[in-house]
């Protein structure tokens, strides 16, 4: 079966990762697999080469949301001016491509998650159905690289049916074409899909246009059938300026999902808190706080990856609080059953944000996601919030050495609150990024070396809020 490819074969593996986190990601890919990788000038985008024995370290790392193997790139493809011309353009593309490798990667990778033994996903999200063919086409580049490709649905599916990566790919035409080895014929063509996204303002077509004609060259090089939500295949068409990326999906579902099984109204995607906790660059020890941790997103990817420093969550909302406990015994059984010893330097609360029940001066890192206004609790509750959690947070925060990582859309909000505080906080750097379509701010602050307790700013009631100050708290948080 792997006769076409050898393990120690160099594939190019592109990644879709939380906008604004690409360089964050590049360095896990450094550290985790040692292989450099180019930040796509298409936001959201990063490329990394690999050998293939390396496969499944790729899935292990926790800044990528989708996977993909590329089939080719072009950095300045040139774009034919009519869309008929380019129509035939696609037609050529599609015969002259590289699929072999790439399809090689796609059938190895099949084989690894089975080995993974993941269960079949429950309630994928839908895709949308959009021109003739399977496509799927923006024409923007997505606010959310999760939108990418997160409804996939169907490869995981097909693998509790029958054995994927040792099906032959095709029936005799394929083989003509792919040199792809097998050796049954007469098989039920593989069902694909074209999923297009586009972004430029220099093409004389729609993303809808280039899914549907590549899409049709595709199946009539391949004798694939075309297939929106059942497909075995995602061919995916990367259109950003010149720049035009052809690839194969190597993902189902976002690998953002992963240590969340009971999910919130705001869950913050798992990429995007390991993205976050990597800014803080947690040490041993190191106390680390989320006093707004929602369903806990933050604190488990903490825990998962730094187990040598601790994990303090908490949320007034006890309903988030069970979440989290459920969400925390689900990773407890798992990796007990992996055979990890239980527990985990996680603990978990509920408290009131603005009177937290730990001494002063006492935590290194707080690290939260704030309430956005939009989604929850409300940008009036917010001007007077901010102000209180700032506050409550540099009390507890070790003055000198102590870092925060916030989380939130309200920017000006957040900003005037900082102002107000700025004794006791000194922004050091803001990352811009997407969540769920809003932008969003990752303020990085540092605690200054001011003794809380000694500023025009704190002197006030301390760490106390007043009845309506708590009614507040309970509505910005559900």
């Amino acid at each position: 079966l792997w006769s076409m490819l050898t393990l120690d074969q160099t594939v190019t593996i592109g990644a879709t990762v939380p906008t604004g986190f690409e360089h964050t990601a590049a360095e896990e890919v450094q550290e985790k697999l040692e292989a450099t990788a180019r930040v796509s000038k298409n936001r959201g985008r990063i490329y990394f080469d690999i050998t293939t024995d390396k496969l499944f370290k790729v899935h292990q790392l926790k800044s990528l949301d989708n996977l993909f193997v590329v089939v080719k790139d072009y950095d300045d493809y040139q774009f034919k001016t009519t869309k008929e011309e380019v129509q035939l353009d696609w037609q050529e593309l599609a015969t002259k491509l590289p699929w072999t490798n790439a399809l090689e990667v796609w059938k190895l990778n099949n084989s690894i998650k089975k080995k993974k033994g993941r269960r079949k996903r429950t309630n994928p999200t839908k895709s949308d159905q959009c021109g003739n063919f399977s496509t799927k086409s923006t024409d923007t580049v997505p606010s959310d690289p999760e939108e990418l490709l997160v409804d996939l649905e169907a490869l995981e599916v097909k693998e509790n049916q029958r054995d994927v990566s040792s099906q032959p790919e095709d029936d005799s035409e394929e083989e003509k074409h792919s040199e792809i080895q097998d050796q049954e014929s007469g098989v039920t063509p593989l069902k694909f899909r074209v999923t297009c996204n586009r972004a430029g303002d220099k093409h004389c077509f729609t993303s809808n246009d280039a899914a549907r004609d590549f899409g049709g060259a595709v199946q009539e090089f391949f004798q694939w059938k075309a297939d929106m939500t059942k497909f075995d295949v995602e061919v995916l068409l990367n259109i950003h300026n010149n720049e035009v990326v052809v690839g194969i999906a190597l993902t189902v579902e976002s690998l953002h999902r992963r240590n969340i099984t009971h999910f919130g109204p705001t869950t913050l995607r798992s990429t995007l808190a390991y993205g976050m906790l990597r800014l803080c660059k947690p040490q041993v020890s190191d106390v680390i706080v989320d006093p707004m941790c929602g369903t806990g997103a933050i604190p488990l990817e903490g825990v998962m990856e730094w187990q040598n420093s601790f994990f303090l969550a908490g949320d007034n909302n006890g309903t988030a609080v069970s979440r989290s406990v459920n969400n925390i015994k689900h990773i407890v059984k798992r990796t007990h059953d992996e055979g990890s010893p239980s527990g985990l330097p996680l603990d978990i609360v509920q408290w009131d944000l603005c009177n937290l029940p730990m001494r002063s001066s006492s935590v290194d890192i707080i690290i939260t996601d704030m309430p956005f206004g939009k989604r929850m609790g409300s940008k009036k509750k917010n001007w007077e919030l901010y102000p209180l959690c700032l506050r409550e947070m540099a009390r507890v925060c070790k003055p000198g050495t102590g870092k925060a990582v916030l989380l939130t859309q309200d920017k000006k909000c957040f900003l005037k609150a900082l102002l107000q505080m700025e004794g006791l906080w000194r922004k050091s750097h803001t990352v811009w990024v997407n969540v769920g379509g809003l932008h969003a701010g990752v303020f990085v602050l540092k605690r200054t070396a001011v003794v809380f307790g000694t500023t025009s700013e704190d002197v006030m009631e301390p760490h106390t809020a007043t009845g309506s100050q708590k009614e507040n708290m309970k509505d910005a948080s559900q």
